[in-house]
């Protein structure tokens, strides 16, 4: 149950209500209007990440799902589960990820050093030498980069989400995977 009340619509300015009209219908959506002023650019971050990033899409939700499950952030984990199937995330590496399982089998090199990644930046601010060093291999700057903002950005989205504990959502089946085709990705395989 929301922690904070969503706020009334009809009351919100009509920059907010415009940016809600081209939003999917969920229910991040309809808490964000508590802070009129960060709508646009969170909107927009995310639809950057989404839909303009170099850092591949697959590799993207298994950083998100690894977010989800380790903050834990529920609703950031019902959501992404769709759009990483979308994405090309295999059943089984979605699975490896919900009972915590960074190392399985499932995952190649390639995806263990970007989840060590991500698991060092939701422990702390900086990730170690060691694991920047075994990301430079597979991955240039650009990706690295993007790795870290889009593993920052679902950081904060986690936050948010449990803090002002948004519901999961009940209705509109395939509206998150709306986010990608809104973020102009259309829906990857």
């Amino acid at each position: 149950m929301a922690r904070l009340p969503y706020p009334d619509l009809a009351q919100a300015p009509e920059e907010v209500r415009t940016l809600l009209a081209a939003a999917p219908p969920l229910n991040i959506f309809r808490m964000l209007p508590h802070a009129p002023t960060l709508m646009r650019g969170f909107q927009q971050l995310g639809a950057a990440i989404l839909g303009r990033a170099e850092l591949d899409a697959r590799l993207r939700e298994l950083v998100i799902l690894r977010i989800g499950q380790r903050s834990p952030a529920p609703y950031e984990w019902q959501q992404h589960v769709p759009i990483a199937r979308a994405c090309g995330v295999a059943d089984e590496e979605i699975a490896a990820l919900e009972r915590g399982d960074a190392g399985a089998a499932c995952f190649g090199e390639r995806e263990r050093v970007l989840l060590r990644l991500t698991d060092e930046l939701l422990a702390g601010p900086r990730a170690s030498d060691e694991t920047l060093a075994a990301m430079r291999g597979p991955y240039g700057d650009r990706e690295i980069c993007e790795a870290v903002l889009t593993i920052g950005f679902y950081m904060m989205v986690a936050r948010f989400l449990e803090t002002t504990g948004v519901d999961l959502e009940t209705e509109h089946a395939g509206a998150s995977t709306q986010v990608l085709e809104r973020a102009g990705r259309g829906r990857p395989t």
